[in-house]
């Protein structure tokens, strides 16, 4: 009895593992090398990934201001690129390394 309950339990956390690691074969800091220029990731960091919302620190209202316009563009390049769901980009002023 005790060794189908062990075998049960194990194949539960199996299609646990399975599940929580779908979608997320990539790793969120390498969103923003896919999207960024080399100018622009000086100014960025990622703040969080977080149900499909990726938050970007800038490091000046300037930058800020200018990716902001650009996000749209960012957006539509990253769903392009990636398999994982991505439903919004929100950037943030902070410190971006």
């Amino acid at each position: 009895m005790a060794e189908i309950i062990k075998e049960t339990i194990a194949g539960v956390m199996q299609r646990l593992e399975k599940k929580q690691g779908r979608g997320q074969e990539e790793n969120p800091q390498q969103f923003l090398g896919k999207i960024f220029t080399k100018k622009e990731l000086g100014h960025v960091a990622l703040h969080y990934f977080h149900k499909g919302i990726l938050a970007v620190r800038v490091d000046s209202s300037g930058w800020l201001y200018a990716l902001s316009l650009k996000k749209e563009e960012k957006l539509r390049k990253l769903r392009a690129k990636t398999k994982v769901v991505i439903k919004d980009m929100r950037f943030s002023l902070g410190e971006s390394r």
